[in-house]
């Protein structure tokens, strides 16, 4: 091995343990070390889904289809919970973490990751525990296509990633951003795609909420999960090259920050 891979693989080793302490640091800094502690890392997103699922079944809420709305319910929030908790997370998180800065092998890029790492691994376990609690009870089928939704999923994270990079690092140039964001969250819930299939939508709806990258993750999700009984409209492609691109914007600023915040 070259001093060159000897030195990338030494930097990765690094990073990876500068990580995992930041990981641990966040843990303890946000759930404590009481009651259930680092367990409402997935606990939490499964209440509010669990909730929705609730007062959707209790209201008889159908949307005009026959589709069960456990399944329905936990397969649109957990792809809306998974990307919106990402941004969240990720905005103005710098700033209280500043003084790490200060240790010449903590970046900015490591305090968005750990927070993203906490937040994609809450939400799917979130997901998985519901998917088989609910199908223990008799409430929901197993998944038709277990690897179509595996991928829509894996998708679905890589695009919140992508977004809590880009929200994380435009966040550090301005406090208005923060609050821009959340209205942001607010206004795009209804076009997310966790609330509808876009088969039900009309024709000229159609294009315009399929430009939005998320719907293409719920759609796939939905797609794994019920099969042929849905009709979806989902475009891979365009979603990875929508996600890489937001990934390329995303690291780009938070290079750009780095350069913001570090210590004279």
């Amino acid at each position: 091995m070259n001093q060159t891979s000897t030195t990338i693989w030494r930097s990765l080793q690094i990073q990876k343990r500068v990580i995992f302490a930041l990981l641990m640091r966040e843990i303890i800094t946000r759930y404590g070390r009481h009651n259930i502690g680092f367990m409402w890392l997935f606990v939490e997103p499964m209440m509010f889904t669990l909730g929705v699922t609730t007062v959707w079944s209790l209201g008889h809420f159908t949307h005009g289809s026959n589709l069960p709305i456990a399944a329905f319910a936990v397969t649109g929030y957990s792809s809306l919970l998974v990307w919106r908790n990402s941004g969240n997370r990720c905005s103005k998180a710098i700033e209280p973490n500043l003084s790490l800065m200060y240790h010449r092998n903590v970046r900015v890029i490591d305090v968005f990751l750990s927070r993203l790492i906490l937040e994609l691994a809450g939400a799917t376990a979130s997901l998985t525990i519901l998917v088989l609690v609910f199908m223990a009870v008799g409430l929901v089928a197993a998944p038709v296509d277990l690897l179509t939704m595996s991928i829509g999923w894996i998708l679905q994270c890589w695009f919140a990633m992508s977004l809590g990079l880009t929200v994380g690092a435009v966040s550090e140039r301005s406090e208005v951003v923060e609050r821009i964001w959340h209205t942001i969250t607010y206004l795009m819930f209804p076009f997310s795609g966790a609330v509808f299939m876009v088969d039900w939508l009309p024709k000229s709806v159609q294009n315009i909420v399929l430009w939005l990258p998320m719907v293409h993750g719920a759609e796939m999700i939905r797609h794994g999960f019920f099969g042929n009984a849905v009709r979806t409209h989902e475009n891979p492609a365009y979603f990875i090259f929508a996600n890489s691109i937001l990934m390329l914007i995303g690291l780009s600023l938070a290079r750009e920050t780095q350069r913001r915040v570090e210590p004279e």
